[in-house]
């Protein structure tokens, strides 16, 4: 693992036209930059370049010897700007309106650039992450040989722009924004059969149920490691994924990225629903041969990308292995 380093993009101009220098900062894991297939993971909305190791979000599915094993891959992450993870140096980002899915696509598409690199093995990314890797396989159709958006579409629908628009409502105007904000994502992320299951209407004492106690707990724990103006940033990123704007339909643009592409549904997912990403398979399938996908089974809705780390391993360990199998013809 390497501490965070930073890329300085100068003069960047959004889709809206406004500019703006932005220090990006990124970090890597497992084998030296330049040495190994790279895999671009790219975070969810309160997440972090800090993929692996000590408060790694995704310990369970990538490291030594695991599903994505950090001997054979150089596993790079960046920061969405204005996400808060790197406090000393980047800044938040006040304008957060200025700001789109593919403007992130693009500042990343240029630190790829700076770092003077020309391909990657795989991009991989849940919920808004996985957003933006479309964002950047629409830019970029020949940069990513396998490109794996897990719980997540290629669009914002209405409804998930419906749930953004009440989120910024709340992050505006509530007395408590980030506790009530993040409480009302919690029923979103989850299904009424996960909290059912988790929950059977006990409670904490006579008064509290435990369900509440635990949006409680969730909203008093974001508060205390986030920035209200990160949130900010990170619902309107969630709410502008569209890789056809201004290029034509999703057929039209799907079609002319050359990646495997590996969709990555859950079949009780609340926030990008299943049905979304199973109609796009079977058109994009009739155009395209390298496409792919893979159903989650869970009661836990949204949030099963970061719980069923067995089945997510299956999915993806067909990917991952096949680059094992030849560096091993490659040695030999």
């Amino acid at each position: 693992m390497t501490n965070l380093q930073h890329i300085t993009i100068s003069n960047f101009k959004t889709q809206s036209g406004k500019a703006s220098n932005l220090l990006v900062s990124y970090q890597t894991f497992g084998a030296k930059l330049g040495s190994a297939p790279i895999v671009l993971v790219i975070h969810a909305l309160t997440g972090n370049s800090n993929v692996i190791g000590p408060n790694g979000w995704w310990n369970d599915l990538i490291g030594k010897d695991k599903c994505i094993d950090t001997n054979s891959y150089t596993i790079l992450a960046f920061n969405i700007p204005g996400n808060g993870y790197d406090n000393s140096r980047s800044k938040l980002i006040e304008n957060y309106k200025d700001f789109t899915a593919r403007d992130i696509a693009q500042i990343f598409s240029k630190g790829l650039e700076q770092l003077k690199i020309e391909s990657l093995f795989s991009v991989i990314g849940g919920s808004v992450g996985g957003g933006i890797a479309w964002e950047l396989a629409a830019l970029k159709p020949n940069l990513i040989e396998n490109l794996i958006p897990i719980a997540t579409d290629w669009k914002s629908t209405d409804w998930l722009i419906a749930n953004c628009h009440i989120q910024d409502a709340i992050l505006n105007n509530s007395n408590k924004p980030l506790e009530d904000a993040r409480m009302h994502a919690m029923t979103l992320y989850r299904t009424p059969e996960s909290l059912a299951q988790k929950f059977d209407r006990s409670k904490k004492n006579n008064r509290l149920f435990n369900v509440e106690s635990w949006l409680n707990h969730h909203g008093n724990k974001l508060n205390k490691r986030f920035a209200i103006t990160a949130y900010k940033m990170m619902n309107q990123i969630l709410r502008t994924i569209d890789i056809t704007d201004g290029r034509g339909n999703f057929l039209e643009v799907a079609s002319k990225i050359s990646s495997n592409i590996h969709f990555i549904t859950i079949n009780s997912d609340l926030f990008f629903k299943s049905d979304e990403n199973w109609k796009d398979y079977v058109e994009l399938k009739n155009l395209k041969h390298n496409v792919f996908i893979h159903e989650i089974k869970s009661i836990h809705g949204h949030d099963a990308f970061l719980i069923e780390f067995d089945q997510l391993s299956i999915f993806l360990k067909s990917i991952f292995k096949t680059q094992h199998k030849q560096e091993k013809k490659i040695t030999v």
